[in-house]
């Protein structure tokens, strides 16, 4: 049995223990044997603001591509069936012998023909992919059953976490407006924001506490896709505006006032707080392709060196947000040749500017790679960029923290990234640990970029909504009847599209999963 060095949800229903892996140095020719898979060959299934799939490379003896045989290997062409709808397409190499195929629509398309070829015309493996539906656009507020669209995202039963967070309220009776009252009875408004949102029949409304509201944006945006693409239970929460968790376990009182149940972007070991993917990873899933340059796909193509060719040593860049953060310029002015890290700002210990300056040059993220080693050091917070250092292709290094995102509990010290003790006392070790196991170290980098390019996908973190809200809702002891007083609607944005609701919609999984087809054809190659 051949091992496939490609996973996913839908890479491994179609590629693992059916095709060999090439061997050697050198990169080969792509071939006409070339698959592809994911949700963007489903257009009318999945509608996501990017849609996307994956191409695998395979040479002309079925054996998969390890290393890129260049861009212009394949053609991505995408054009709609009758007239005209927008579409911004691009193909994002990510070096290791596979693709991102993804594109943008900006209206209602009529039908979409998907091709992809060789430099000669021929094309790959079943291309064209022909979807005679009308492809609406994810501004389009076409909700289908929470089942329904569940299904279409390949969304799981659940996620550890959501069910670790939860587990505690499972026989409790909530109410959340006695929750939003005790928590604003306890935060100055200049200390704390937070908003008590209520979903009914399928509309958002919210009350906001504190001065600074602004984040509500990010929340309002996330729910309202939402909305536009499922029929949401009925159900109330609170959301933490703020980076800092909100509830917190340190006085052991066990009062009620410490333990109502906030949404949280980040959470902290001692806190009670539900976390949910961070607003950076949420809006990046929201506008890449648009107003967002990085995002958890872009990341995975960089105009970096491979592993080999890379700096041997680590990068980093950024504020002051923390006092090990100044401890890393001590490092790397003592190590040059082993760390390359500055401060960008002084905003938190401007005392210290001119011990720890000047202020360093700023290096876009996606030069970052250019260095076999990323440092991920927690900010006020954890620092949101990890996802962003996974799923490119080199070793993290990871700062011990007391802080978390929704997906950390999935990931192992030592299998997914490299950890470093929390006061950087063993950095240089680790450094040098890398530099004298370099295969090892490339494993587990590679682990660390299959978990992220797997499990932090735009359908995975919408999934983790959906299922985070679905799951909430059991937990409270009746949907709201009536909409509270003094609560906004937050309604969804005026759009000019065409948006011809699709009542009879059933998921198309052609591109979600292995067929026969396809499996057949695979068994042939081998």
């Amino acid at each position: 049995m051949f091992h496939c060095e490609i996973t996913g949800c839908w890479a491994r229903a179609i590629l693992c223990m059916f095709v060999r892996r090439c061997v050697g140095d050198e990169p080969t020719e792509a071939s006409h044997l070339s698959l592809a898979w994911g949700p963007g060959l489903s257009p009318a299934s999945l509608v996501l603001p990017v849609r996307y799939f994956f191409i695998q490379a395979i040479d002309a003896a079925g054996n998969n591509c390890t290393l890129s045989p260049g861009k212009a290997s394949f053609v991505l062409k995408i054009e709609a069936l009758k007239g005209r709808c927008g579409i911004h397409a691009e193909l994002l190499d990510r070096k290791d012998g596979t693709f991102v195929a993804r594109y943008r629509t900006y209206d209602t398309c009529h039908g979409l023909r998907i091709s992809v070829h060789l430099k000669n015309g021929q094309h790959i493996l079943h291309s064209p992919w022909i979807s005679e539906e009308d492809i609406v656009n994810s501004d389009c507020e076409c909700p289908v059953s929470l089942e329904e669209w569940k299904t279409a995202a390949s969304c799981p039963e659940s996620f550890p976490q959501i069910d670790k967070d939860l587990q505690d309220l499972e026989n409790r009776k909530l109410n959340v407006t006695e929750a939003f009252q005790a928590l604003a009875s306890r935060y100055h408004p200049q200390s704390a924001s937070f908003c008590h949102y209520v979903i009914r029949d399928v509309r958002l409304y919210r009350k906001c506490y504190g001065e600074h509201v602004g984040f509500a944006m990010f929340m309002d945006q996330t729910l309202l896709f939402l909305l536009r693409r499922t029929a949401l239970p009925s159900t109330e929460f609170i959301v933490n505006l703020g980076d800092y968790p909100l509830t917190s376990r340190k006085s052991g009182s066990g009062s009620s006032e410490q333990k109502q149940p906030v949404f949280s972007w980040c959470g902290n070991v001692q806190s009670f707080d539900i976390v949910m993917p961070t607003y950076d990873i949420t809006e990046s899933s929201l506008h890449a392709m648009n107003r967002v340059t990085l995002d958890m796909l872009s990341v995975q193509a960089t105009d970096t060196p491979v592993w080999d060719e890379k700096q041997t040593k680590a990068f980093w860049r950024g504020r002051d947000a923390r006092m090990e953060r100044l401890r890393l310029v001590e490092l790397s002015r003592a190590h040059p040749d082993l760390i390359d890290a500055a401060l960008t700002n002084f905003f938190f210990f401007r005392d210290k500017e001119e011990s720890h300056g000047p202020p360093g040059n700023r290096v876009d993220f996606f030069q970052f790679f250019q260095s076999k080693y990323q440092l991920n050091l927690d900010g006020t917070v954890a620092a949101y960029r990890f996802p962003y250092l996974l799923a490119g292709d080199s070793l993290v290094f990871k700062q011990d923290s007391q802080y978390y995102e929704h997906f950390y509990n999935d990931l192992q010290p030592g299998v997914h990234y490299i950890p470093v003790k929390r006061d950087l006392s063993d950095l240089e070790e680790k450094l040098e640990w890398a530099k004298t196991h370099d295969e090892e170290a490339r494993v587990i980098a590679k682990r660390g970029s299959d978990y992220a390019r797997n499990n932090l996908l735009p359908h995975n973190i919408f999934c983790y909504y959906t299922l985070l809200i679905e799951k909430w809702s059991r937990s409270v002891s009746s949907p709201p009847s009536v909409v509270p007083k003094r609560f906004t609607e937050i309604a969804q944005p005026a759009t000019m599209l065409t948006c011809p609701c699709q009542q009879d919609f059933k998921a198309d999984t052609s591109g979600l999963s292995a067929t026969k087809e396809i499996k057949d054809e695979l068994c042939r190659l081998i």
